[in-house]
């Protein structure tokens, strides 16, 4: 896996955290754009936990998901259908 690695512990503390909130972007039909890379850099940069709607069959979403979390060094906390929860832990935030 590329990105931040994550314990069980954290993924399920994440995932709960993560509940309540909504997709913040979705990749578009010509897949994962730099737009829409520079949109999910700006969004873990300010709330390091957020959702994004991926498209296409289940293989197509893997792969767009592992090119997110590669380009932008974030790790994937998990997936439910086409909603992906994505964190990367912000520098001087003591939080793991």
């Amino acid at each position: 896996m590329t990105g931040q690695a994550l314990t069980a512990t954290q993924r399920r503390r994440l995932r709960a955290e993560a509940h309540p909130l909504h997709p913040i972007a979705q990749v578009g039909r010509g897949g994962v754009s730099a737009a829409f890379l520079s949109e999910v850099d700006r969004a873990l940069a300010s709330h390091e936990l957020i959702k994004v709607r991926l498209r296409g069959s289940r293989e197509e979403r893997e792969e767009q998901l592992e090119q997110i979390a590669q380009e932008l060094h974030c790790a994937p906390v998990s997936t439910v259908g086409g909603v992906a929860v994505l964190y990367r832990r912000n520098e001087g935030d003591s939080k793991s």
